[in-house]
């Protein structure tokens, strides 16, 4: 027999998983409300309807050369998502069955950030006066050091490449397989986005010694046609 304590508790402890269910589904229903009207309020730079002719320029593992390959795409026409868009294509090609450079499949470019060269810096203002909270949050520019890279045409760039982690960890190793993915990155920009003169990689927004343990990812690379093969259609 149920004591009228045991009832009570029990009817309780339904009462209460049926209160948390309604409250898990409000806090469901808003959040997926919430995320669709930032979706409806993001702008999304799209890529044009229309093809244009690009330029890939694909390694070959069996000879270590770099073709300048041609390939008809639609791309943003925004600078930074049209270089990501650029690699992104370059880095599928790869992953395709019988690639002459296979590489694993799944995003390599986690995000691109296009900066104007010479890079500035940023310094406190030490004239500056101390806001309300007492801390002195203006900055003013600091000029390049005179051995800063400098552009070599109007609005030359340096583009910093944010590798995914996942990508590196799983990118073959050896020195020629790691530099050409390399040059192949530095030639399709070239070819297609030549106001990027500069690059520099990044992973997981950190920087990182090598790509598979050999190809340098501290330096700066510049930007230039890297193909050794024949131009192909």
């Amino acid at each position: 027999m149920i004591s009228k304590h045991q009832r009570i508790v029990f009817w309780c402890l339904v009462a209460a998983i049926l209160g948390m269910g309604l409250w898990l589904f409000h806090v469901h229903q808003s959040e997926r409300d919430r995320m669709h009207s930032l979706a409806d309020n993001t702008p999304i730079d799209a890529p044009s309807t229309d093809t244009e002719p690009i330029t890939l320029e694909l390694a070959n593992d069996s000879d270590g050369s770099i073709t300048a390959t041609s390939r008809q795409m639609a791309l943003p026409s925004e600078l930074t998502a049209r270089a990501r868009a650029l690699l992104d294509h370059l880095v599928a090609e790869y992953a395709l069955p019988g690639s002459a450079h296979p590489l694993p499949s799944g995003a390599a470019v986690d995000s691109i950030f296009i900066l104007p060269l010479p890079v500035m810096g940023h310094a406190i203002d030490q004239n500056a006066k101390a806001g309300a909270t007492g801390e002195n949050n203006s900055t003013v520019l600091v000029p390049p050091a005179p051995d800063a890279v400098r552009p070599s045409t109007p609005g030359g760039s340096l583009a910093v490449i944010n590798l995914h982690g996942s990508f590196v960890n799983a990118h073959p190793s050896g020195v020629e397989v790691e530099t050409l993915t390399l040059l192949s990155m530095l030639g399709t920009l070239h070819a297609n986005v030549p106001q990027i003169e500069q690059v520099r990689f990044l992973v997981d927004g950190q920087p990182r010694e090598t790509l598979a343990g050999h190809a340098d990812l501290l330096r700066m690379y510049p930007s230039r046609d890297t193909a050794t093969g024949t131009p192909q259609p």
